[in-house]
């Protein structure tokens, strides 16, 4: 049996027959093709899967599709401004060079907008603790905190 699901994602609207069972992930990489959404450890572990629904970061492998019914989903692929130019977070990643084999990457540049946006965040400490459910297993999380420190500067209005 399929379920009907209406939702927007990367601010389109989108329609889909769904299995009951589906969770976002699958449908956000598998139905919509937006392969920027990691799947890491599929138990909401790692944070590699981190989208905002309706502004706050969730992890989308452990929530199913039909729960993001009428919501609004922003990936990746959707953070930045029309135009091509990066999010400030994104910028800030590259020049502070927070990303290696930039698996963790797009999961972790979701949480630290969802950080910044609704959190404190101006210690390194505040920080480490903010990305506590994203896992990188590359660096040793300095340059990710001098890029959310500098994400979060760029993106005060």
């Amino acid at each position: 049996m399929s379920h009907k699901i209406t939702l927007k994602v990367n601010g389109k609207p989108v329609t889909r027959e769904i299995a009951p069972d589906r969770l976002l992930v699958q449908f956000l990489r598998e139905d919509l093709a937006l392969t920027g959404t990691h799947v890491g450890c599929d138990t909401s572990q790692c944070g590699a899967c981190t989208v905002h629904l309706d502004g706050r970061a969730v992890k989308s492998c452990s929530m199913l599709a039909v729960q993001a019914v009428g919501a609004e989903i922003t990936t990746i692929e959707g953070l930045s401004p029309a135009g091509g130019e990066m999010h400030p977070m994104q910028a800030a990643f590259k020049e502070c060079h927070g990303l290696q084999c930039g698996f963790c990457t797009p999961g972790m540049v979701m949480s630290a907008v969802d950080l910044v946006q609704h959190h404190r965040c101006s210690s390194e400490t505040e920080i480490r603790e903010g990305l506590e459910g994203n896992i990188c297993r590359c660096t040793g999380y300095q340059n990710i905190v001098r890029a959310v420190q500098m994400g979060a500067q760029n993106m005060k209005v």
